[in-house]
């Protein structure tokens, strides 16, 4: 049995995740991966709620400001990438964490995905539906002939339910079952994984305030920063993607702040409903910082 710990801080977007990280880094003095695929872009911070230096507090990140919109990163590029920093990080640590609400990337770098198909002209006239009748007419398809990873998905991200819709009409089988295939990779260290829970108004709560602290900080002004990149599929996202209809002068900011929020519980919805596969996950009592760290070193004993 492996020396080497992974000890993985999942939760919905907003739960306090980076804070809890950053102190247990500080105990086992060592690093952090993030595992959150929007931090990773150093076009966009704000939207993302990617931690500042100042917040980050000495203690090294990786992929944090690593990747450009325009080079989107893959799961598994990233779990590549990611295995690499840790073979060279584990040389004089035992104990790394990783931190992030992106399920697949979780999944990527800590069990492996195995060899899913790729069929470029089932790709292509996806595409082609998009553009013709919309991503909603690609969700019912998605429900209907996966409903598992449905439930799972980023429902604003094409790109996840065009790979996933791929899958499904090239070979007939769901794209979850590639994902729950148990052909995994070895690995070389033990994952460790805790799930920050709040009770849901609480959560909603923080979700509302991360969101105006956000517009207070200036989101709007970086989304119009980034607007002649809106066509990126690593754009299509919560608080960006709102923003861009405002700017097109499709919505209202009033009805673009509300979807905002709307769409950010939704998504910490399907984060909790992904979290719920990990079967060996500690589930952590949203409490004091300092109470959590606690609970996570005594669940490591």
């Amino acid at each position: 049995m492996s020396n080497k710990k992974l000890i993985v801080i999942a939760g919905p977007t907003a739960s306090g995740k980076t804070s809890l990280a950053i102190q247990l880094a500080k105990h086992f003095t060592t690093c952090v991966l993030s595992a959150d695929s929007r931090q990773f872009y150093k076009e966009v911070s704000i939207g993302t709620a990617k931690p500042s230096l100042e917040e980050q507090d000495g203690v090294k990140h990786y992929f944090i400001d690593s990747h450009s919109l325009e080079t989107p990163l893959s799961a598994s590029v990233y779990a590549e990438e990611a295995l690499q920093i840790l073979e060279k990080e584990f040389q004089d640590k035992d104990t790394i964490l990783l931190v992030g609400g992106s399920g697949l990337f979780i999944d990527a770098l800590c069990i492996g995905l195995d060899k899913i198909p790729f069929n470029q002209e089932v790709r292509d006239e996806l595409n082609i539906d998009l553009e013709q009748f919309g991503l909603a007419r690609l969700l019912e398809e998605l429900a209907l002939y996966d409903p598992e990873y449905y439930q799972q998905v980023d429902r604003s991200n094409a790109a996840r339910v065009i790979r996933a819709l791929e899958v499904i009409r090239n070979t007939k089988n769901t794209f979850s079952s590639y994902l729950e295939a148990d052909t995994k990779s070895t690995r070389t260290f033990e994952s460790h994984y805790f799930v920050i829970n709040h009770p849901r108004e609480i959560l909603y709560q923080r979700i509302e305030k991360r969101v105006d602290l956000m517009l207070e900080s200036g989101l709007l002004e970086e989304v119009k920063s980034v607007k002649h990149l809106a066509h990126l599929q690593t754009l299509n996202t919560v608080g960006y993607s709102e923003l861009f209809n405002y700017l097109s002068g499709d919505i209202s900011y009033e009805r673009a702040v509300e979807l905002i929020k709307q769409n950010t519980r939704r998504y910490a919805k399907r984060q909790l409903t992904w979290f719920r596969r990990y079967p060996s996950a500690h589930w952590l009592v949203a409490t004091q910082l300092d109470l959590q760290v606690e609970e996570v070193l005594t669940n490591l004993k």
